[in-house]
């Protein structure tokens, strides 16, 4: 199921730019302004809902900290777990973590050990806000993958689609994203 023209209008009408943040060169998408938009945010979810609600999911798992705002909200419409996918050092119990590259330097991501309650072959959909460069969404479904569950697609609002991140995370799991940016 894909938006149509007036819907994709919407979201993307809802989407502030913000040039120079959070430095000089970088235009910024805002997307609090889609947030406090409830047209803009009940068509994104609906449009969610309706697009995974085949898919037979047992859970939604949202990259910190943006992803927890869809994905949260997407597990309770679709009556799934959500998983949370924080950042190294932000979860309470045993966790398992991947490093991926920053433009100066790693970081690491983490999930919890029994995030899927030990189901092997779970079915997760993993929600992030925006997808760049790639290497933290990357870093997410090799967490998923190393739980033995199935990362069945990766959904993201916005794209940057000058950028690699795509393409490289289709390698692992499906990518679908609503809106792309050039």
């Amino acid at each position: 199921m894909e938006l149509n023209e007036i819907q994709l209008k919407v979201i993307n009408d809802s989407i502030r730019d913000i040039p120079d943040f959070p430095k000089p060169g970088i235009m910024f998408k805002d997307i609090t302004t889609l947030l406090n938009n409830k047209e803009a945010y009940s068509t994104l979810m609906t449009h969610l809902h309706d697009r995974y609600k085949g898919y037979e999911l047992d859970y939604i798992a949202g990259i910190d900290a943006r992803g927890f705002i869809f994905g949260a909200a997407l597990a309770q419409m679709l009556n799934v777990g959500f998983v949370p996918i924080r950042k190294k050092g932000k979860l309470p119990f045993e966790t398992i973590g991947e490093e991926y590259s920053l433009e100066y330097g790693t970081d690491e991501v983490e999930i919890h050990i029994d995030a899927f309650h030990n189901k092997k072959g779970a079915r997760v959909l993993m929600i992030d806000d925006l997808i760049a460069t790639g290497g933290t969404a990357i870093a997410a479904a090799k967490l998923i993958n190393k739980l033995e569950a199935e990362c069945v697609e990766s959904c993201f609002i916005l794209g940057l689609d000058f950028l690699d991140g795509k393409a490289n995370l289709e390698k692992i799991t499906p990518v679908y994203r609503i809106l792309g940016i050039n």
